[in-house]
């Protein structure tokens, strides 16, 4: 069962009180939440994390300036409808855009729960036809919406048809129904996911609180059948804005066989900004979590330039250049600061002797050896 606007209510996890506040989010973005969700949820605690990614509130109705309808372009780089192909080697295909929670901080909330939710059969074989003829096209991630709210039928049919074409070698899918709905991992829809291609899935959990025993379940069914995995999160401003917080995460992640890959900064969604944290803030965090844990326990701490741009790393190199001489100072987790020398390249282009002319290739004249 799904909890819409009306149903939170009824279920006594927000207050009637509240009612008028919440229809007035539903009517500009989707709304739902799963029952694995709602049993997490503490209503006592008002700052309660799982609430806060899900619960509807009247601070998404403020919509600061510099926030986009659509924060990371995707529209810019959709050359056919379902397909985004920002980068040269793979691209997004989004067969649904409904998902089983739609969360509060969504980057795709402008579209995601709509009456189109559904990408109609001719735009679908448009989309696996633009694949086809773009033969740089070396990895698919199959995203949305929630790909794995598609029957397990239609979901097998997506893979057998990406796996036929020869120069797709990987195909990722982006999901966060092992993590709200761990009960739709069925055998069926693992199955669904079998070929001899590459299939990763990703998953989607911000707090540790996330990661019951259902959802380990769903996880193991995955892993057991020889899936790889990795996790995304994203930095919430009250949810996981804690480097203790973030390593139970990830600690918890890693002993599920989940490596995490990316922990994003929040995107510049409309009325998301109660939950974006500085990039300040989330760099102190990266680098408190390197000494803390594994570097299995590691995602890449990101950010989706606004436009469009990609995805670039955010965290604070360690390595700052030493002008004086030449070389590098290296901070450790403690912030003591360490000298290194500089690099060999370097060193070695200005201290080397001239190098003499070498004789050409004996197999090949003079002139085609420069060309070479």
């Amino acid at each position: 069962m799904t909890l819409h606007a009306d149903d939170l209510v009824a279920a006594g996890l927000v207050g009637p009180e509240r009612l008028g506040e919440l229809r007035r989010v539903a009517d500009r973005f989707a709304v739902a939440v799963t029952e694995d969700v709602a049993e997490l949820i503490d209503v006592a605690d008002p700052a309660d994390p799982i609430a806060a990614q899900f619960v509807p509130k009247a601070a998404e109705l403020a919509v600061a300036g510099e926030e986009r309808a659509d924060p990371i372009g995707d529209e810019r780089w959709s050359p056919v409808v379902g397909i985004v192909h920002r980068h040269r080697d793979r691209v997004l295909l989004k067969p649904i855009l409904l998902c089983p929670v739609y969360c509060r901080f969504c980057f795709r909330r402008e579209v995601v729960g709509g009456a189109a939710a559904m990408l109609d059969p001719p735009a679908l074989v448009g989309a696996f036809d633009y694949i086809r003829r773009h033969r740089e096209i070396w990895e698919v991630i199959v995203t949305g919406g929630d790909p794995f709210m598609l029957a397990p039928r239609r979901l097998g049919e997506i893979v057998r048809t990406l796996a036929a074409i020869e120069h797709v070698a990987v195909i990722r899918f982006h999901s966060r129904v092992p993590i709200v709905a761990p009960r739709r991992v069925s055998p069926d829809l693992v199955a669904a996911l079998t070929t001899e291609k590459a299939v990763y899935v990703v998953v989607h959990a911000n707090h540790p609180r996330e990661l019951t025993a259902p959802v380990r379940e769903a996880v193991r069914r995955l892993t057991h059948a020889g899936i790889p995995l990795l996790s995304q999160s994203v930095l919430l401003r009250g949810v996981n804005d804690d480097a203790a917080v973030l390593e139970a995460l990830f600690r918890a992640l890693v002993a599920m066989r989940v490596k995490p890959y990316y922990l994003h900064h929040a995107d510049l969604a409309r009325g998301t900004a109660h939950f974006r944290t500085g990039i300040a803030d989330g760099q102190r965090l990266a680098r408190e979590l390197r000494t803390r844990s594994s570097g299995l326990c590691q995602p890449t701490y990101v950010l989706d330039i606004p436009g469009g741009w990609g995805k670039v790393p955010l965290a604070n190199s360690a390595a700052v250049a030493d002008p004086c001489s030449g070389g590098w100072t290296v901070e450790d987790g403690a912030g003591g600061r360490h000298a290194y020398p500089p690099d060999p390249v370097t060193k070695a282009i200005s201290d080397r002797e001239p190098a003499p002319d070498l004789p050409a290739s004996p197999d090949l004249p003079a002139s085609e050896d420069k060309a070479r």
